[in-house]
């Protein structure tokens, strides 16, 4: 099974947080990280970490 890489806020109210972890759950080989104190905009609220986890991701 292919990697996947599941992100979001942990109080993301568009895409339900416990939707991620049940995604996570579902799908093998799964990585799931759960940002603090954000909502369905983590991507502009950790631009730098997020880049960097999904850079690490891709093996770069």
């Amino acid at each position: 099974m292919q990697p996947t890489l599941v992100a979001n806020g942990d109080n993301d109210r568009v895409v339900p947080t416990e939707n991620s972890y049940r995604l996570a759950r579902l799908i093998p080989n799964a990585k799931l990280s759960i940002y603090p104190d954000a909502g369905h905009g983590f991507l502009s609220q950790y631009p730098a970490e997020f880049g960097a986890e999904v850079n690490a991701f891709l093996g770069r």
